[in-house]
């Protein structure tokens, strides 16, 4: 029996970057790799925008996915910066190595965090299952609070339309939860 190996899809997303000193943001190309142990950024990219980098303690020795020690050795420095994706923002810590041509690597600790919708033959991500730290999620319950509150004083206006303004003190008893239970 013969096998023959397949390439596997690649995924990319145009993420936004914020550089955390000046605030001063730019668009990226960002690689989705479930083979990734880490979220990566190029050497060069990282000193051609003007990043902060921060040494780290430990080098960490890396290897490219065929195992061979990468040009670029060992992981001496980390940048922390903003991220933002189609209202999804988080700030990051990345690390710093040699990528070639890609810019900017999220790894398998970053998909499983947020847990994306990818459609792989579209090329297409969603960020519809955010844990409840993600920015995004918490300008959805912003918003979901908003229109609870435009609601009720949809149904204040309505009270006032509807009831004669001596019963008004009794306003508790021609609420919609009130009318729509039996009295006792």
């Amino acid at each position: 029996m013969r096998c023959t190996l397949q390439l596997l899809r690649e995924v990319w997303m145009k993420v936004g970057l914020e550089k955390l000193e000046s605030h001063e943001g730019m668009a990226v190309k960002a690689l989705l790799d479930s083979r990734a142990i880490g979220l990566f950024m190029d050497t060069t990219f990282a000193k051609e925008k003007g990043f902060k980098m921060e040494r780290i303690k430990n080098p960490l020795l890396v290897k490219n996915m065929d195992g061979a020690i990468n040009v670029g050795r060992a992981i001496m420095h980390q940048v922390e910066c903003n991220m933002f994706f189609k209202g999804h923002v988080e700030r990051v810590r990345i690390d710093v190595c040699n990528l070639g041509k890609t810019e900017i690597i999220l790894g398998m600790p970053w998909l499983a965090v947020y847990n994306p919708e990818i459609d792989w033959k579209k090329g297409e991500v969603k960020m519809t299952r955010c844990p409840p730290i993600c920015g995004k999620r918490k300008q959805e319950e912003v918003k979901e609070k908003e229109v609870k509150r435009v609601e009720k004083d949809k149904d204040k206006e309505i009270l006032k339309k509807l009831v004669s303004k001596r019963f008004w003190k009794w306003k508790k008893v021609f609420g919609k939860k009130e009318l729509e239970r039996m009295p006792v």
